[in-house]
């Protein structure tokens, strides 16, 4: 088991979500391939490692990795993700391996219908295969732990409970010695703890995230349509409620919110582990980058201190791009914000704080 706190940063748009990339510049993208060669490298770890995190999660979309249909490993990407694993950990930082997209589940698409992860045994064996390859392939690196599924979003959280287990010993069965990560229901949610039971292995972390209330962490995001979004809110708020009528798709808080009540969002997966004495972590969070910074930093500071007081450890989204980086090269909507501009796009205020954590 992990002794030591996790901290550390997400890199979310290199074997994951390229299209979110490809979108943003379809004419200059230069497909998969050169894009995950030229997309991170030795300087981007070994800048996460000097600043003081200890790990990196790497989110993976399993048809980036196999053939869509067949599920033949494709051994391009594999040559890249196993130089990747290798040139991290020669950084001196350990990996969570982030299985972000599985056959029949996208955490895009929501729990509003059920995808057929959750109800075809077939997905699920699909998606045991594709992990029984990886676990396999990196059952001899120790300090790559391995997470099941990304923001899971069954409509009954009890359905997940029971599909998290069957995932977990397919991993298991291949990969005896790694740490597995496992999270909660609705894109893991600190709320669904409540409902998660632990598994009978004492080397496994449980993992939430939070971007609570979503009202103030993805307000003025470009993919959100809803107006309900487009409101600037300061950071603490007293947020009113939608009109009628004009719920957004995804679920809102509103009301007064403070550090306080932001800690009280969590709760439930600090309650599992005094009650399991069981590990957990957050594996994502972060505000939208065209937030007020004053705010921006103002809530990301209140939750930092949250998981301090707390002993939990973090991983922050994101740290290239994907409109939460830490560094943004290429994303044009973002050119301007001052945090940005310096040589490198880095935005320096942000890692030193997050480096404090």
């Amino acid at each position: 088991m992990k002794k030591e706190r996790l901290r550390g940063v997400n890199l979310g748009g290199w074997f994951s979500q390229v299209d979110c990339i490809q979108e943003k510049d379809p004419v200059g993208f230069p497909g998969i391939i050169q894009h995950i060669k030229t997309f991170l490298g030795n300087a981007d770890f070994k800048r996460i490692h000097e600043a003081g995190f200890n790990h990196v999660r790497l989110p993976v979309d399993y048809f980036n990795l196999f053939e869509e249909g067949t599920l033949a490993p494709k051994a391009d990407v594999f040559d890249l993700l196993d130089r990747a694993l290798r040139d991290i950990q020669a950084s001196g930082l350990d990996v969570i391996l982030d299985l972000h997209k599985c056959p029949g589940h996208d955490f895009h698409l929501g729990s509003y219908q059920e995808q057929p992860f959750f109800v075809s045994a077939e997905a699920r064996k699909d998606t045991a295969k594709v992990w029984s390859f990886m676990a396999e392939r990196y059952s001899g690196e120790p300090r790559v732990m391995m997470e099941i599924l990304n923001e899971p979003a069954a409509a009954d959280s009890l359905v997940w409970d029971k599909v998290k287990d069957e995932i977990f010993w397919a991993i298991r069965k291949h990969a005896p010695r790694n740490t597995i990560v496992v999270g909660a229901n609705k894109w893991n949610s600190a709320r669904e703890f409540k409902y998660l039971t632990p598994l009978d292995d004492d080397n496994a972390i449980y993992s939430f995230h939070t971007y609570t209330p979503v009202t103030f962490t993805h307000q003025g995001a470009e993919w959100i349509r809803d107006p309900f979004f487009k409101i600037e809110r300061p950071w603490p708020g007293d947020y009113a409620a939608p009109e009628q009528g004009g719920a957004t798709r995804l679920d809102v808080e509103y009301g007064k919110w403070d550090k306080a009540r932001l800690q009280e969002s969590i709760q439930n997966a600090l309650d599992f582990r005094a009650k399991y004495d069981l590990p957990v972590a957050c594996n994502e969070f972060g505000v939208y980058v065209q937030v007020a910074r004053r705010y921006q930093i103002a809530w990301i500071s209140d939750f930092l201190e949250i998981l301090r007081d707390a002993d939990v450890g973090y991983s922050y989204w994101n740290y290239k791009n994907l409109d939460f980086g830490i560094v943004s090269k290429g994303e044009s909507l973002h050119q301007g914000l001052k945090q940005y501009d310096n040589p490198e796009r880095l935005d320096t205020e942000l890692m030193e704080l997050l480096s404090r954590g």
